[in-house]
């Protein structure tokens, strides 16, 4: 299939463009910038100029191909407090995108399983967030793109675990790499218990793949560990950097890991179960306390937080 992938230099991306171009598939990557367009054309895929906002470019671009991985969402705005507008501006792109494809042809949108869990229960791809969870903002996206459905092509969401780790991430497990050096100890929130969902960037990029060639509509996730316990994620970064391993009192939590408290208190455990039967999705990377064993999250002069 020709595919048009938004996001495509991004860390999800950089993943995804080989793992299409392997399959055989034609890669087309949106790239808002020059970097980002020489990096796309370097993993060996065509670049086209636009940014996602860029409606027609968007439009033009998904009538030249048969099937859309959109990856890119707006986060500067999001993280600058405009999250709804930033939500409104992908749903937009999202419906451009639909407009552009012709009928039966599939579309894989990116989303998130952060918060989605309730009562300690793993969440299903059948599970809505409630209200006050921390997915809840972006539901539009997902419904716009669920909705795709009603113009006779073929959507599905895939629900992203929290960390998609792999040498270079520069995600949520350095900022905890950080954080533990710059407070001289690895920390975990409460007793340790709060479970954290994780996949290897690389069986993400298969899943997406997948999604687009044999997936039905509806929402996958992409989780190959259904929760590891935060107090062995602690240990493992404490062990590495030769630092104490302690608990952080839950009322501390935001304090002490910024804006990543939000995410490590509640307990978030995610079943990919449905998402591997209908699809034959079999993880078959390195666990993240393996990866983080293989010692290149702490490597001197990687970047990190």
């Amino acid at each position: 299939m020709r595919v048009l992938v938004t996001g495509a230099s991004g860390w999800v991306g950089s993943a995804v463009v080989p793992e299409l171009l392997a399959a055989g598939h034609q890669v087309t990557g949106l790239a808002r910038s020059d970097a980002s367009a020489a990096a796309v054309e370097a993993a060996g895929a065509t670049s086209v100029r636009g940014s996602v906002e860029d409606l027609d470019a968007v439009r033009e671009a998904a009538a030249r191909v048969d099937a859309v991985i959109h990856l890119a969402f707006p986060v500067d705005r999001s993280l600058s407090g405009g999250m709804a507008e930033a939500v409104a501006s992908d749903v937009t792109t999202i419906r451009t995108l639909g407009e552009g494809l012709g009928s039966g042809a599939p579309i894989a949108v990116a989303s998130g399983t952060a918060g989605l869990a309730r009562h300690g229960v793993p969440a299903t791809e059948h599970d809505r967030p409630s209200p006050d969870a921390l997915l809840a903002a972006r539901q539009p996206s997902d419904d716009a793109e669920l909705a795709l459905a009603d113009r006779g092509l073929r959507p599905t969401v895939v629900r992203l675990a929290p960390t998609n780790h792999g040498k270079g991430d520069n995600g949520f497990v350095p900022h905890l790499i950080a954080t533990a050096r710059r407070t001289g100890f690895s920390g975990y929130p409460g007793d340790g218990s709060g479970r954290w969902p994780a996949v290897h960037v690389r069986d993400t990029a298969r899943l997406f793949r997948l999604a687009i060639e044999v997936a039905p509509a509806g929402y996958l996730h992409a989780v190959a560990e259904e929760g590891i316990a935060l107090r062995d994620i602690a240990s493992a970064i404490g062990r590495h950097l030769g630092l104490p391993v302690r608990s952080v009192p839950m009322d501390q939590v935001d304090e002490h890991f910024g804006f990543l408290g939000m995410f490590l208190k509640p307990d978030s455990p995610v079943s990919s179960a449905r998402t591997r039967e209908i699809t034959g999705w079999a993880p078959a990377e390195v666990g993240l306390l393996e990866d983080l064993d293989l010692g290149h999250y702490f490597e001197p002069g990687r970047a990190t937080g």
